[in-house]
């Protein structure tokens, strides 16, 4: 039975990925700063931004489970704040949860996932390419991922595949979506949990075995369309 990792999964896309592959048979532990309300999965309470808490975390997956066939790393925050208010600690914490947790998580789980050829999906954003107002940490920090995504994948093959997912605008129960926004894409609608855990699961499974490095734009063909104001 294959042992997942789903971090940020207590909630929105983490939750959908860690629903999808208990529906599949695969044991999966989600950490999260928040308690998880995913049936079938372990909760691990986890502050994926300090080192020494993620050792704890996979010291307890090798006690427990004794093996790590993927690893998600899903974690995610926003500070909306003007340049000129944000503080350099703001900054920092985003970055720090974003993107320094996924070099933690990694560095840790390599060994587990090395010996599983195993696979790493990490979740960045359409917003590291077309950010919104106010969104510089954020954006800076999905970007960031990507490109440690792309490297993780040459230092770590081929035993270990890396990839990652950019959602566009995804539903997830927790966002408030304006009139006409279903519309806007042109798939005709936003994305769905369910939409990303489809793309995930696969990413993380044998039948993607020959692919790693590589970004996947789940958006709904959004920002391939030009918004025009008339």
């Amino acid at each position: 039975m294959a042992v997942y990792l789903i971090t940020g999964g207590a909630r929105g896309i983490g939750a959908g990925i860690a629903r999808r592959l208990v529906a599949a048979g695969g044991t999966v532990i989600i950490a999260d700063m928040e308690k998880t309300k995913v049936d079938g999965a372990r909760s691990v309470m986890c502050d994926v931004s300090d080192e020494a808490q993620v050792a704890s975390l996979l010291m307890g997956i090798e006690t427990l489970e004794g093996q790590l066939n993927g690893l998600v790393c899903n974690p995610g925050c926003m500070v909306r704040n003007p340049v000129e208010r944000m503080t350099l600690e703001e900054w920092n914490s985003v970055l720090a949860t974003n993107f320094t947790s996924t070099f933690l998580l990694v560095k840790a789980a390599a060994p587990l996932l090395r010996a599983a050829t195993g696979a790493v999906v990490t979740i960045t954003s359409t917003r590291a390419q077309i950010p919104g107002p106010d969104t510089e940490a954020y954006a800076a920090s999905k970007r960031r991922l990507l490109a440690l995504t792309r490297a993780l994948a040459v230092s770590l093959g081929p035993e270990i595949r890396v990839n990652c997912i950019s959602p566009g605008w995804t539903d997830t129960g927790h966002d408030k979506l304006a009139p006409g926004d279903h519309g806007q894409p042109p798939a005709g609608r936003v994305g769905t949990a369910e939409d990303l855990a489809e793309l995930a699961a696969f990413l993380l499974s044998d039948k993607a075995g020959f692919v790693t490095g590589a970004e996947f734009i789940a958006d709904g063909g959004l920002t391939r369309k030009m918004i025009y104001a008339d």
